[in-house]
């Protein structure tokens, strides 16, 4: 296969020219410009970037796939340009066990997209005992999480990270602490007040980063602080890597779009953990975006039933569906805003979580695993069908930027759309 005359962009080789790219057995061949052509794609006018990485997924598989389960998920994620995800670990039951694992990758096996899976820090998500690290690392885990749970025992955090630094294991980290929520998913100021309710503060978010980049300091380990929603939690990240701790920050797209004012317009679809918050938050998170702090965006994929959402807000699941619209939401709340530019976002969502987690996608470089994107940055289209088994998103029938024409897994097409 060639791809012909794409604008290719690769932050792995800092590259960002109009070129070619051959492809054979599923692999990279080379770049260049090419004179005869063989099945060939032409992506004149249209990007080329290595395939889309999204650290932070929930497939809901085993347990829950009335929601969503590896095959849907992998659909939703070839839409979406992404050709590499990691699932959480918060399945029913938890992922806290070598068995679990290899049944996970049992099944993933059969899907055109690579999946990879993190396992639970904790037995049964409790936070009381930590599970065997070693032994779920020789399964295949790519990270420890016990995401959607807060990790409350210091002792047990610390010991923890000692072992993941040890056994070069990344672990992400939820961090919201109970003792400053009230009714979770919406962010405890104005709009939360008007509504009945006491919310999330985002004191408790920022009393756990704390906490966590002194941790990582001291250990050594790699720690992603999962989904930032606070923006003097961003501060606290720039603080922390500016003293060398080995530290990210990741974002969803909702954060950096939406604030607490869009609950009064999306009700339950714009209820997540951690919640939306003010608009200076958001102006901080953007700001971090800009200057370098936060380096990952992850869309924390969270599909849940229409009747679920559809519950008083109280009783709502929080989290939305987010693999299908985070590269628009990307180009139009980050590139079309000049915030940061084109190359900075394929960074952002690609070669950066790529290479934190060690993956080994994320690149376009020649003998690397033929997956890329194809897309036209400035073509709008309308988030209308739906490729996830569910449909919780503020964002369904808005019109957006950045259709997809192609996402390429191994050399092999498992999306394409209409030119």
């Amino acid at each position: 296969m060639i791809i012909h005359g794409g604008r290719v962009i690769d932050p792995s080789q800092n590259l960002d020219e109009v070129c070619d790219i051959e492809i054979e057995e599923g692999k990279i061949k080379r770049l260049g410009h090419f004179k005869s052509f063989q099945n060939t794609i032409d992506a004149s006018g249209l990007i080329v970037a290595p395939g889309l990485v999204d650290v932070h997924v929930h497939f809901r598989d085993p347990g829950q796939t009335e929601k969503e389960d590896l095959h849907t998920g992998a659909l939703a994620a070839a839409r979406g340009g992404f050709t590499s995800v990691i699932c959480m670990g918060n399945t029913i039951p938890p992922m806290d066990s070598p068995e679990l694992v290899y049944e996970f990758y049992k099944k993933a096996k059969k899907e055109k997209i690579h999946l990879y899976t993190v396992a639970n820090l904790t037995k049964e998500m409790r936070g009381k005992v930590l599970t065997d690290l070693e032994a779920l690392k020789k399964a295949g885990v790519v990270g420890i999480s016990d995401d959607g749970f807060p990790v409350t025992e210091e002792e047990l955090l610390l010991e923890g990270m000692y072992q993941c630094k040890k056994l070069d294991l990344p672990l992400s980290l939820h961090e919201e602490d109970p003792r400053f929520i009230g009714v979770p998913g919406i962010n405890d100021g104005e709009i939360s007040k008007e509504m009945g309710y006491r919310g999330a503060s985002a004191y408790g978010e920022d009393l756990y980063i704390s906490r966590d980049v002194i941790f990582s300091r001291l250990t050594g380990c790699k720690v992603d602080i999962q989904h930032i929603s606070s923006g003097y939690g961003v501060k606290l990240v720039e603080l922390a890597r500016a003293f060398g701790g080995n530290v990210v920050a990741e974002i969803t797209p909702h954060h950096f779009t939406l604030t607490e004012d869009d609950v009064k317009t999306y009700g339950t679809l714009a209820k997540m953990n951690p919640p939306l918050r003010t608009k200076k938050d958001r102006e901080l998170l953007l700001q971090g975006i800009k200057n370098g702090t936060i380096t990952i965006i992850a869309s924390d994929h969270a599909p849940h039933t229409e009747e679920e959402k559809n519950r008083e807000y109280h009783k709502a699941p929080s989290g939305i569906t987010g693999l299908e619209t985070a590269l628009a939401l990307g180009l139009r709340e980050l590139v079309e805003k000049e915030i940061i530019d084109l190359p900075q976002l394929i960074s952002l969502m690609s070669t950066n979580p790529a290479k934190f987690y060690n993956l080994p996608g994320g690149t376009l470089k020649e003998g690397s695993s033929a997956d890329l994107v194809i897309f036209d940055p400035k073509k709008t289209w309308t988030y209308d069908k739906v490729f996830s088994r569910s449909k919780n998103s503020p964002f369904l029938g808005e019109n957006l930027p950045g259709k997809i024409y192609y996402t390429i897994c191994q050399g092999d097409i498992v999306y394409r759309d209409k030119m």
